[in-house]
C-alpha cells in the first residue's frame, strides 16, 4: 500500500476511489504494487506534466545491471524513476530465512550488512554515471522499519489481514491499551470494507500474535523487522537530493 500511495500521489481510500481497477484490498492475494507505473502516469498527467518519463523496478541483479546498461538512454528523460527492492527483500528475508539472521542479529549488523550490498552494487556505478551526467537525484522511501520485541495478542476472522503492525477488520479482539484503534477508518482516509470495519495499529516495538500457535509466531517473529504500525521510525522517512559537484 505505501508504495502506491508514492506514485499515485493519493491517500488510500482516494485510490480505491478514483482507481478500482489498480486497487487490492487486504484480503487479496494479488500484489499491491504492481500498478505504479500507471498511477505514477496518472499522477503527471493529473499534476498537467507532460514529459518524457520512465519506471524501473530492479529486483534483482540482471534488472540493476541492465538498467546500468541503459543508463545514456534515460538520461533523455525529464523524469526516471527507480525502485530497488533490496532493503525490502533484505528485512523479509531476514524473517524467513535463519543464516540472515545470523548475519544480521541486530541493528548496527543489519545496516553493515545493507552498505556492504549498496558498496558492490549496480546503483552505487548508476549513481556515479549519473553524476558524470550532471543529472539530479532524489532519494527516498515509501516507508522505514521497525525491530519488533514485544508480542500482542489479537483475535480475528479467516478475513483479517496479515501484518503483523496492523490489523483490519469487523471482528477483531483485543485490549485497547498499547494500540492505536481507528473505527472511523474514512477519518484517516483508510477504505471502508464493511460497516464495522476497525483498524489496529501497533505501537513502539510491538507485533500481533494470535492466541492460537502463539508461542511460534512470538519465537518466530520476534526480533524480526516490520512496517506497517505507527512508531516514527516507520511513519518518518528520509528525502535527499543530491547534485553533482
Amino acid at each position: 500500500m505505501p508504495e502506491m500511495q508514492f506514485f499515485s500521489g493519493l491517500l488510500p481510500s482516494e485510490i480505491e476511489k478514483k482507481f478500482p481497477q489498480y486497487w487490492v484490498s487486504d484480503e487479496e492475494e494479488e500484489g499491491k504494487n504492481n500498478f505504479e507505473e500507471e498511477l505514477l502516469k496518472a499522477q503527471l498527467g493529473r499534476n498537467k506534466l507532460d514529459i518524457k518519463s520512465s519506471y524501473n523496478k530492479i529486483i534483482n541483479i540482471t534488472h540493476g545491471k541492465t538498467l546500468l546498461d541503459n543508463i545514456n538512454n534515460l538520461m533523455n528523460n525529464k523524469l526516471n524513476v527507480i525502485v530497488y527492492n533490496f532493503v525490502d527483500m533484505l528485512s523479509h528475508a531476514r524473517t524467513d530465512m535463519a543464516m540472515v539472521r545470523e548475519l544480521a542479529p541486530d541493528e548496527s549488523a543489519y545496516r553493515s550488512l545493507t552498505n556492504s550490498w549498496f558498496q558492490h552494487s549496480p546503483l552505487l556505478e548508476a549513481l556515479k554515471r549519473i553524476a558524470e551526467k550532471k543529472g539530479r537525484v532524489i532519494i527516498t522511501t515509501d516507508h522505514g522499519t521497525i525491530r519488533v520485541k514485544k508480542p500482542f495478542k489479537i483475535i480475528g476472522d479467516k478475513s483479517t489481514n496479515t501484518n503483523l503492525r496492523y490489523k483490519q477488520g469487523k471482528n477483531l479482539g483485543f485490549d485497547e491499551k498499547d494500540v492505536y484503534v481507528c473505527r472511523k477508518p474514512e477519518r484517516m482516509f483508510l477504505p471502508k470494507r464493511n460497516v464495522s470495519t476497525a483498524y489496529v495499529f501497533t505501537i513502539e516495538d510491538y507485533f500481533f500474535a494470535y492466541p492460537n500457535n502463539y508461542n511460534y509466531y512470538v519465537n518466530y517473529y520476534k526480533d524480526t523487522f516490520q512496517h506497517g504500525g505507527v512508531s516514527l521510525e516507520e511513519m518518518i522517512i528520509p528525502f535527499i537530493t543530491l547534485s553533482p559537484k
